[in-house]
């Protein structure tokens, strides 16, 4: 197909990488990095230069599945990513020098395709801790297209629940989401939220490994709304695999509004489920989903409508 060889080119070209820092920067909300400052004296070794390090890991990340056409999957499953010298020591990962960016493979399993970047970790954080219910919200609105309801009026936000038991001791994280779940109103959605942030909580504010927090051990357990228990980033990588084809129509979905420059719609539905089944062709290769979004008669109307508005104006 002639319009599939033109989508293929395209993708070769250089220009492909507007996908990674225009699309992937929107889907992800990388912007967001920006909005969170590491307290300082929790987090000495941060500064904006590893920011922006972690910025561009997911961009080339992203670019290189484009560039290599790779699956879709391993977004959520690559073993790999991309690092330079600052970057890989923050990691953990030796043998890295310079200022240039390489592939490398991950020395174990505790990081896996997007959900181990710092840049995710980090924006779904805040300040000074870490936000389990933020990486929640992020995984249901960002990954699954499933964004929770907004919290009800009046209720206290978590960063003003108690902060310390009567001995003084600091709560961690979880005990304070703990007491604020036990209003019941809140409740109804911190147990789809919560499970998934507190899954990848071993993680800190910059998205270096831990184990502990104020010196207390962490506890990562939790449920998902079907009953599988996750307490581990690999975990819940598994998990959220068991369905790919809600996180490839979810991909779609915003990779179609992208190239629509519009909200989809309940009637553009059939066309993206088309697309998502006839990928599956191709191991759900990025340039599947490419073709398919250019193919879709959607796009290919607001091409014409597009061109007869640059026809008019020039009239």
């Amino acid at each position: 197909d002639r319009l599939e060889a033109q989508t293929r080119r395209m993708l070769a070209d250089p220009r492909s990488e507007a996908l990674a820092t225009r699309f992937a920067a929107q889907w992800l909300r990388l912007a967001d990095i920006a909005g969170v400052e590491p307290t300082m004296y929790l987090y000495p070794d941060y500064h904006s230069q590893l920011g922006e390090a972690m910025r561009r890991e997911t961009e080339l990340f992203f670019y290189n599945l484009v560039k290599e056409d790779l699956s879709v999957l391993d977004l959520f499953t690559a073993d790999y990513t991309f690092v330079n010298e600052p970057l890989a020591r923050h990691y953990g990962i030796p043998g890295i020098a310079g200022p240039d960016f390489q592939r490398v493979q991950y020395p174990d399993e505790s990081r896996r395709g997007l959900l181990g970047h710092a840049s995710i970790l980090m924006l779904t954080s805040l300040a000074p801790r870490t936000s389990p219910v933020l990486r929640g919200k992020w995984v249901m609105e960002v990954i699954l297209g499933t964004p929770p309801p907004p919290p009800p009026p009046g209720v206290p936000a978590l960063e003003e629940t108690e902060g310390s038991t009567e001995e003084g001791r600091i709560l961690t994280t979880r005990e304070r989401m703990e007491i604020h779940r036990a209003n019941p109103t809140c409740n109804a959605c911190h147990r789809f939220m919560d499970p998934l942030g507190l899954a990848l909580d071993n993680f800190d504010v910059i998205g270096q490994w831990r184990t502990r927090e104020n010196g207390a051990p962490l506890d990562t357990r939790g449920e998902l709304w079907d009953g599988t228990p996750v307490s581990s980033p690999t975990e819940l990588q598994q998990a959220l695999l068991r369905r790919p084809v809600r996180l490839l129509q979810n991909f779609t979905e915003n990779m179609m509004a992208y190239a629509l420059g519009r909200r989809i719609e309940y009637n553009d539905m059939p066309a993206i489920r088309k697309i998502v089944t006839a990928a599956e062709r191709s191991d759900y290769r990025m340039s599947s989903f490419v073709a398919g979004v250019v193919n879709s008669d959607a796009f290919r109307m607001r091409k014409a409508e597009t061109m007869t508005e640059g026809s008019n104006g020039g009239q």
